[in-house]
């Protein structure tokens, strides 16, 4: 890092930002990648990349030298991005201790950045060959060898028959315009236009009419998910709580539980906070929180919480303005938020740690994949019908989450709290039941899905969302019949001296191992899978990581991975668009649909891109929908094969025309 002055800082407009620069957030609101390196937090709104326009909170890097057991531990900008603000982010507000100003450092500018990459991509794509158009030149080129024979053969009878050298001329060029007809471009353009015109009835518009031909070959589509195949928020469906060990019974009114911790859970373990007044965060915090009925308070100003022993406070909404009564006892139950350990995609879990009023010691409370906080509760707290449960509701498409709890010792001080690792107090939980969410699926979206697997058009989910969400969707709109296995590939970089490995587990029985292997043979996958059901059909599931395994240590297994792959989730904008690569490379014409920034680069590398949203994926989509479904893609593709069908038509009937047109005038001129 550079040498720089304490509490000594310049105003520089963005441009004069280089890497390793000190800036001080959030007076940069346009600026480059940034590494938080001091102790802020940073409420930013990640929409541009992430899809989803909600504010996240963005936390210090850790420090590992509280912990003096802990190896050295170097930046890694995914697994660290929690800590990173990236272009286009807008930072909302910021928290720190007392006048300690917040301090970031430029990583990286201009289109080394994560959107100059997006913009880069959009603005230079792969290019994209189509077979009749190539076909189309290919035979305008021999056309043209043909009229130049034609051409020399007229030369020579006319000179051999003593004509005047400007009829000689006249009589060649035009034998030129008799092979290689002027209004061929003209007439192949017709389809085009007039289908144009339809799709504009049908409020689809087009920007790059050329591609609408290329959408008549489409073979294969891939959805997003969130805001294109299923609504953009979330609703609450009910809680299921842990009562005499067992989770039998099933709350759609909270008022009727009868567990404290459970709804202390709820009303503590989220990352929201006030914005000028409204309660802001992710949706499924906000939604999880306002169905307790509690109220969160926060003191003081926005920028200066950390001073605070308990920077956000949870209660009931009561109309006592009293907390105590006059022998100081709680009046109401009221919890503060001490710490929070933010949701981690790689840990796939969140926790805080909280005191209550009156309390002599701090709770834990946690929730996140139950598959994850299953592993850090006790197994004597874990009902007998948990699988059972869960697979209930994943199969439905629902979402769910896994809460839990634990009263951590009272030697633990407010001190040690906040410099205690997380991996030190998430253990030893008390299992206390699921939260159940559904993401509905849009009305029009499983009609169309049928309507394309009928017409032998392959469909496929790419998305930014989580593997067991992404599966229920595909499960509930048909893009996995239900007697169709799925089998998840799932893969482990290395690790010290263990190699980089696959593993193949069924989606429905995540606990039976299909396969594992260093150096995977898929056919052999295959036979085994096929061998146990019977002949079925299956389809792979792969998320992010596991695809960067795929391609950096088993390269020879991604084209075969992406015949069979049907869900793809926990996408990044790049892997978006290196999938669609992988999939024209296969001999596939593949259309894209989505409504995000994080689309942008798949859209634009696909061979028809379609944009539900008039924002920044309208401009990197040849295709824009006014209609926020996916009702468009059979229109836009029934369009592009009667265009094609009209081009390929007249073009047959042109260049034969010529040709015989061609030979009648060579015969006369002889």
């Amino acid at each position: 890092m550079p040498n720089r002055k304490p509490n000594r800082f310049a105003s520089y407009v963005y441009p004069s930002l280089v890497p390793e620069s000190w800036v001080t957030p959030p007076r940069i609101t346009k600026a480059s990648t940034m590494l938080v390196p001091d102790l802020v937090t940073h409420l930013a709104r990640l929409g541009e990349l992430a899809g989803e326009s909600v504010p996240v909170t963005k936390t210090p890097l850790p420090n590992p030298k509280m912990s003096k057991s802990q190896e050295d531990i170097f930046f890694q900008i995914k697994e660290h991005s929690r800590h990173v603000l990236f272009c286009g982010t807008h930072i909302i507000q910021t928290r720190y201790y007392g006048t300690h100003k917040v301090r970031a450092v430029v990583l990286r500018t201009g289109f080394t950045t994560a959107k100059g990459e997006l913009v880069r991509s959009i603005m230079y794509p792969k290019p994209v060959d189509f077979k009749f158009n190539r076909d189309t030149y290919i035979f305008v080129g021999a056309l043209a060898a043909i009229a130049g024979i034609g051409f020399i053969y007229t030369i020579v009878l006319m000179v051999q028959a003593g004509e005047h050298p400007s009829d000689i001329i006249i009589r060649s060029l035009d034998l030129i315009t008799i092979a290689v007809p002027p209004a061929l471009p003209a007439a192949l353009t017709i389809g085009i236009v007039f289908a144009q015109y339809r799709l504009k009835k049908q409020l689809v518009y087009c920007i790059s009419p050329r591609s609408i031909n290329v959408s008549g070959s489409i073979n294969t589509f891939c959805f997003d998910k969130t805001g294109t195949l299923t609504e953009d928020g979330l609703d609450m469906h009910s809680v299921v709580p842990v009562e005499n060990d067992n989770l039998d019974k099933e709350y759609t009114d909270l008022s009727k539980v009868d567990n404290d911790s459970f709804i202390s859970a709820m009303a503590t373990c989220h990352s929201l906070t006030r914005i000028e007044g409204v309660l802001s965060g992710d949706p499924l915090d906000l939604i999880m929180f306002e169905a307790t009925g509690w109220e969160l308070i926060e003191e003081g100003e926005d920028s200066s919480k950390f001073d605070m022993i308990a920077p956000t406070i949870v209660r009931p909404k009561s109309d006592e303005s009293r907390s105590f009564d006059q022998h100081f006892k709680p009046l109401q139950k009221e919890i503060g938020i001490i710490r929070q350990f933010t949701f981690s995609s790689s840990l796939q879990r969140m926790s805080v740690i909280v005191r209550m009023l009156g309390s002599q010691h701090f709770d834990l409370f946690a929730k996140g994949a139950p598959e994850k906080i299953i592993q850090l509760s006790k197994p004597d707290t874990v009902p007998n019908d948990y699988h059972d449960k869960l697979m209930k509701y994943t199969q439905h498409g629902y979402r769910v989450l896994a809460l839990a709890w634990r009263q951590l010792p009272a030697k633990l001080k407010y001190t040690k709290i906040q410099r205690i690792q997380r991996e030190q107090v998430e253990k030893g939980l008390t299992f206390l039941g699921f939260l159940v969410t559904e993401n509905r699926v849009k009305p029009e979206t499983t009609p169309v899905i049928t309507q394309l697997r009928q017409a032998n058009i392959r469909t496929v989910m790419v998305t930014g969302d989580n593997m067991l969400t992404a599966l229920s969707v595909a499960r509930e709109i048909g893009m996995v019949p239900p007697k169709e296995k799925i089998v998840l590939v799932q893969g482990y970089p290395e690790s010290g001296k263990v190699e980089a490995y696959i593993e193949f587990v069924y989606a429905e029985e995540y606990k039976q191992e299909t396969s594992k292997t260093g150096s995977a043979s898929i056919e052999e996958v295959a036979v085994d899978i096929l061998s146990r059901d019977d002949g079925n059909n299956f389809h792979f599931a792969i998320d992010g990581r596991s695809w960067s395994v795929v391609r950096t240590h088993f390269d020879d297994l991604l084209q075969k991975l992406c015949v069979r792959g049907t869900v793809f989730a926990r996408f990044s904008p790049e892997q978006k668009g290196q999938l669609i690569e992988t999939l024209q490379e296969l001999g596939y014409f593949v259309g894209m649909c989505g409504d995000g920034a994080n689309d942008c680069g798949a859209l634009k590398t696909a061979h028809a891109g379609i944009s539900l949203s008039e924002a920044e994926a309208s401009v990197a989509s040849p295709f824009t929908s006014k209609k926020p479904n996916i009702e468009c893609v059979p229109t836009l593709i029934r369009e592009g094969r009667a265009a094609l069908t009209t081009s390929s038509g007249i073009f047959k009937y042109m260049a034969m025309y010529s040709l015989i047109q061609f030979l009648t005038v060579c015969i006369l001129y002889w």
